[in-house]
């Protein structure tokens, strides 16, 4: 059942404990970075980190994919730090591997999109 969890705080808890794995699109090598902190901030909590940057083969000690159709496990979770443009093609890879939920970071947002992972049954976080 999809949801749009945006703005609910308390909606989230039970979202983040179904959660198991996440592929961070976007994820730097960076330290300083955002998506970087937050992936390894997730690890830290015992969740499996998988990041996808087409330009790594590893990042935070793993594996690093090109994209979300190249991981070759269940993805519970897709978490995205990239330009909103890049959200339809990321829609779609999403809903081809059967995540089960979607997050954009702060500032993405492609409400098309978003519509189009809720219709087929993907919950979400946009813009957090």
């Amino acid at each position: 059942m999809s949801r749009n969890l945006t703005g609910d705080p308390e909606r989230l808890k039970p979202l983040l404990q179904e959660t198991r794995s996440i592929a961070v699109v976007g994820c730097s090598p960076k330290p300083d970075r955002d998506s970087h902190q937050i992936a390894r901030y997730m690890m830290e909590y015992g969740y499996e980190i998988i990041p996808v940057h087409p330009a790594h083969e590893e990042i935070l000690g793993v594996q690093c994919y090109p994209d979300l159709r190249s991981i070759p496990i269940r993805v519970d979770m897709v978490n995205v730090f990239r330009k909103p443009e890049a959200l339809p093609d990321l829609v779609d890879q999403t809903i081809e591997i059967q995540a089960k939920s979607l997050w954009t970071q702060e500032g993405v947002v492609h409400t098309e999109s978003t519509d189009r992972a809720l219709a087929a049954g993907i919950s979400i976080v946009v813009d957090q």
